[in-house]
C-alpha cells in the first residue's frame, strides 16, 4: 500500500491537538509533550512514524527549520543591541564559547575516540532556545535590566550558535571523508559557505523590500514571504551552504532595513508557526530510538551537565567582564538552559547532512547518536529550564506577578 502523506500529517496534527490539552492540565511545557508523543508514535514504540515515513515527511521539518531561523532573525534588532551595549556581546560570546568548550573538551576526555561527535555536540550546546524563556518572561510580566538582557541574549545567541555549527560541521565533514585535513582550506571553505548564506539572505531581503515597497497588503506579503523562505531553503540546499543562516539573515535584514514589512512578516510567521513547530517537535521526537539510551544515556547526562556548567559559568563571566549590574551577573546564566528549538533544529540538520551516502556508516552512526542525545536531554532542559528562569526573575525582583499555571512553550 502506497504511503499516504496526508493521513500521516492528519495523525500528527491530531496528536498535537490532544497533547496541547494534556500539557495544559499537567502544567508542563507544550514542547515537552510534543516530543514525548513523537517518541510514542516513532521508531521506538508504536512505529506509526517509521524511518521511511520520516524520510517522506522530512520537507515538513525543513520548512520548520526555516521558520525557526526567521524567528531568530527578526529578534536581532540593531537598536536593541546598541542600547544594551557591550554587556550583551560579552555575555553572548562567553556563554556560547564556554558551553562549546566545556562540552567538546569534556566529551573528548570522557569518551575518547569520538572527536567528530564531541565537536558537533559542542556546536549544538552553544544554542539556547528562546521560546521557553520568553514564555516565562511574558507569564510573569517581568521588566527590568535582567529581562532586557535575557531577551537580547537569546536572540543573538542563536545567530552565534549557527555560525559555530557551520564551522564545526565543515571540519567534521572533512574528517569523515578522509585525507589530510587542511585547516586553511576548511576555514576558507567555511567562510565561502557563510558568505553565500549571508549574500542570499541580504539579496532576498532587498528584493522582498523592493517588490513590496508600495504595498502593505498582508495577502501580498504572505505569498511573497512563503516564496522567499522556500526559495532560500532550496537555493541553500543546491549551493551546499547553511539554509538556517540564510533565512536568519533574511529575517534580520527585514526587521532592521524594512521594519514595517519586517513586523508584518513576523506576525504572519507567528500565525503559521504553531502548525509547523508542533509537527517539527513530534517528528523530532519520533527519531528517538529508546534502544540506544543504554548506549548514549551516560553521554547524554554528561552533555547536559557540561552544557549547564558552560552556560551558567560563561554567562556569569561575560556579565562580570561586561560590567553588567549585579542582578544580571547573579541571574543571567539560569535563564539560558532551554535548548529544544535551535538545538533540535541543528540536530535534525546534522541527521539530514551526515546520513548522505558520501559520509557512510560513520556519518550515519554519529548523526543517530547526536539526535538521540539531544532528544534525551530535551525533556530535562524543557522542565528544568523554565523553572530556573522563573527563579532568576523572582530573585532579581523583576517578576511583577505570578500564575498558577506553569510556563508553556518551547
Amino acid at each position: 500500500m502506497e504511503l499516504n502523506v496526508f493521513l500521516y500529517l492528519s495523525a500528527i496534527f491530531l496528536a498535537a491537538f490532544v497533547m496541547k490539552g494534556v500539557t495544559g492540565k499537567l502544567k508542563i511545557p507544550e514542547v515537552t509533550g510534543y516530543v514525548l508523543v513523537g517518541v510514542m508514535l516513532g521508531v521506538s514504540v508504536l512505529r506509526l512514524l517509521s524511518s521511511s515515513v520520516l524520510d517522506h515527511l522530512s520537507s515538513v521539518s525543513t520548512i520548520a527549520l526555516g521558520i525557526i531561523a526567521f524567528i531568530i532573525g527578526v529578534e536581532l534588532r540593531i537598536d536593541v543591541i546598541k542600547k544594551l551595549g557591550k554587556t550583551i556581546l560579552f555575555i553572548v560570546l562567553f556563554e556560547c564559547l564556554t558551553a562549546f568548550a566545556f562540552v567538546y573538551i569534556g566529551i573528548m576526555l570522557l569518551f575518547p575516540g569520538n572527536p567528530e561527535t564531541a565537536l558537533l555536540l559542542g556546536a549544538v550546546a552553544s544554542a539556547t532556545a528562546p521560546a521557553a524563556t520568553v514564555a516565562v518572561i511574558k507569564q510573569y510580566g517581568a521588566k527590568g535590566p535582567l529581562t532586557s538582557t535575557i531577551m537580547a541574549v537569546v536572540g543573538i545567541d542563536d545567530a552565534m550558535a549557527l555560525i559555530i555549527y557551520v564551522i564545526a560541521s565543515a571540519f567534521v565533514k572533512a574528517s569523515i571523508i578522509g585525507g589530510q585535513v587542511h585547516v586553511s582550506k576548511i576555514i576558507l571553505s567555511t567562510l565561502v559557505s557563510i558568505g553565500e548564506s549571508l549574500a542570499l539572505g541580504v539579496f532576498a531581503a532587498f528584493l522582498f523590500g523592493s517588490i513590496l515597497k508600495k504595498s502593505r497588503s498582508t495577502d501580498w506579503i504572505r505569498l511573497l514571504l512563503a516564496a522567499t523562505i522556500l526559495g532560500l531553503l532550496g537555493l541553500s540546499e543546491l549551493l551546499g551552504c547553511s539554509e538556517l543562516l540564510a533565512v536568519m539573515v533574511f529575517g534580520a535584514m527585514m526587521i532592521n532595513r524594512f521594519p514595517v514589512l519586517g513586523k508584518k512578516s513576523s506576525s504572519i510567521i507567528d500565525d503559521l508557526s504553531p502548525y509547523f513547530l508542533a509537527a517539527f517537535f513530534i517528528l523530532g521526537g519520533a527519531h528517538l530510538d529508546l534502544r540506544s539510551i543504554s548506549k548514549i544515556g551516560i553521554m547524554g547526562l554528561a552533555y547536559f551537565g557540561l552544557r549547564s556548567c558552560g552556560k551558567i559559568g560563561g554567562a556569569s563571566l561575560g556579565a562580570i567582564l561586561g560590567k553588567a549590574p549585579k542582578n544580571v551577573r547573579n541571574n543571567i546564566g539560569l535563564a539560558l538552559l532551554p535548548q529544544v528549538g535551535v538545538a533540535l533544529a541543528l540536530a535534525l540538520s546534522i541527521n539530514k547532512e551526515f546520513t548522505k551516502p558520501e559520509y557512510g556508516s560513520a556519518g550515519a552512526g554519529m548523526a543517530s547518536a547526536i539526535i538521540n542525545i539531544l532528544l534525551f536531554t530535551t525533556v530535562i532542559t524543557e522542565v528544568v529550564g523554565p523553572l530556573l528562569t522563573r527563579f532568576a526573575l523572582r530573585r532579581s525582583g523583576e517578576a511583577k506577578g505570578s500564575s498558577d499555571h506553569a510556563p508553556q512553550g518551547g
